[in-house]
């Protein structure tokens, strides 16, 4: 079996943010064109995070079982398909299916397109295994020495996307296709990242033989079924529930809840900030992001190549969530220069502590069960992101900019749960718990 290489997965995580983000500018406007509200563009964004957390779970078990690469390209494969319902969805007539007049709700209109695009997005959740199984590859095929180092160019590789993405967007929506061009370009990038997975990726993972060779029927001998293969011992199909009893493990995916509620709520509450008290204009918006994900790509690059030989995986996440508190606390503030200010802590922290927090979930996970935790994990990230899109809107309408002191306190909160996860024994993997 060939060597997996680093290339072709780092490409796949960017293809996978870039075809998300490419569509991010516009999405509002489409929501509100066939007939929705504020209410239901955060319905529709976290409908993705709700399928999502019923499907990366099964599919990160199933990679455990099956392959990497099988399950990537499932995903893959679900997220074009997604894409093109989305497709759909701009061409077919607006027709009107029913109405809702609610006090609690708001006035919005139930209309075809929008029903697909809530069809599109619940595809693309329920097989948005991309993310877990894509970090579950990368452990399988990096050393403990790298590990920090290649989960820093793996969330490199997704930062870059994200600035691209909007980038295109500007650029392709103002064709005389308007909206249709940038979702017919996240449609080819997927059909890309399917070649790219299909055809430059190697399994990572060898998957289970059974039975002695010479009992192999000639159609797994000679067929794709077992072409990639080794004769290993069978990852256990691992419950949520034996996972947690496991302290470290339960211990993690508290940690990992909590570092996505704490983003949930900045990103759902910053934009509306930077408009409301700011004055910022959109281009305003579009600067800020893209600053803040271009350092964190030099960070999670070169940087935190250099960091990871000097300083322990603790040292830096400790080190990192203290600068995303600081930079959350300087976000309160009405002056541009301490907007940006924050911008370089949170840019430097969350490069560290992420990828040191990943390789520290990796470790935990051992050789056989990356899919199963990676999974739990993206559900678990996945339920705080609801939580944070639909209650962060809520809560900066009444506590304004102080909202922004919660991420702070989250992830401050969280300095003392790491230290106590590195404390226990039995966090060196969970192959030496699970028989």
């Amino acid at each position: 079996m060939a060597t997996p290489v680093l290339l072709p997965i780092l490409l796949v995580n960017f293809i996978g943010s870039l075809g998300y983000s490419i569509v991010l500018p516009f999405l509002v406007v489409l929501v509100l064109k066939f007939g929705g509200n504020e209410l239901v563009y955060g319905v529709l964004g976290a409908t993705y995070s709700f399928f999502q957390f019923i499907g990366a779970p099964i599919l990160g078990n199933w990679s455990d079982r099956h392959g990497r690469r099988k399950i990537l390209l499932l995903s893959q494969g679900g997220t074009m398909l997604a894409w093109v319902i989305f497709f759909i969805a701009l061409t077919i007539p607006n027709t009107v299916l029913g109405q809702v007049d609610s006090k609690t709700l708001g006035i919005f209109l139930i209309t075809i397109p929008l029903v697909l695009l809530f069809w599109a997005r619940a595809l693309d959740g329920i097989t948005g295994g991309n993310v877990s199984v894509a970090y579950a590859y990368l452990s399988d095929i990096t050393s403990d020495e790298d590990r920090k180092k290649n989960f820093g160019k793996m969330a490199a590789s997704g930062n870059l996307g994200f600035i691209v993405g909007p980038a295109m967007a500007g650029l392709l929506g103002g064709s005389i296709l308007g909206d249709k061009l940038p979702v017919l370009v996240a449609i080819l990038i997927s059909a890309f990242g399917v070649y790219l997975i299909y055809f430059k990726m190697t399994e990572s993972r060898p998957c289970t033989l059974k039975n002695p060779a010479d009992q192999l029927k000639a159609r797994k001998l000679l067929g794709m079924e077992h072409i990639d293969c080794q004769v290993i011992e069978e990852a256990k199909n691992i419950r949520l529930t034996e996972m947690i009893r496991l302290k470290p493990v339960r211990l993690l995916l508290i940690v990992y809840f909590m570092i996505f509620l704490a983003f949930n709520f900045f990103y759902v509450a910053f934009p509306v900030h930077a408009i409301n008290t700011l004055n910022w204009t959109i281009l305003d918006l579009g600067i800020f992001f893209s600053v803040l994900s271009a350092i964190m790509v030099v960070v999670q690059g070169p940087v935190l190549s250099v960091a990871s030989k000097r300083f322990s995986d603790l040292e830096l996440v400790i080190s990192g969530s203290i600068m995303l508190a600081i930079c959350f606390f300087l976000f309160r503030y009405p002056s541009t220069f301490l907007i940006y200010a924050g911008v370089v802590f949170f840019s430097l922290g969350n490069g560290i502590m992420w990828p040191s927090f990943l390789a520290v979930l990796s470790k935990t996970a051992g050789d056989h069960y990356q899919g199963a935790i990676q999974g739990f994990a993206s559900s678990s990230g996945s339920i705080a992101s609801m939580i944070g899109l639909i209650s962060g809107g809520v809560l900066y309408g009444i506590i304004s900019a102080n909202l922004f002191i919660l991420p702070a306190l989250i992830m401050m909160v969280i300095i003392p749960l790491m230290i106590k996860i590195t404390r226990i024994k039995s966090t060196k993997s969970v192959e030496n718990i699970i028989p």
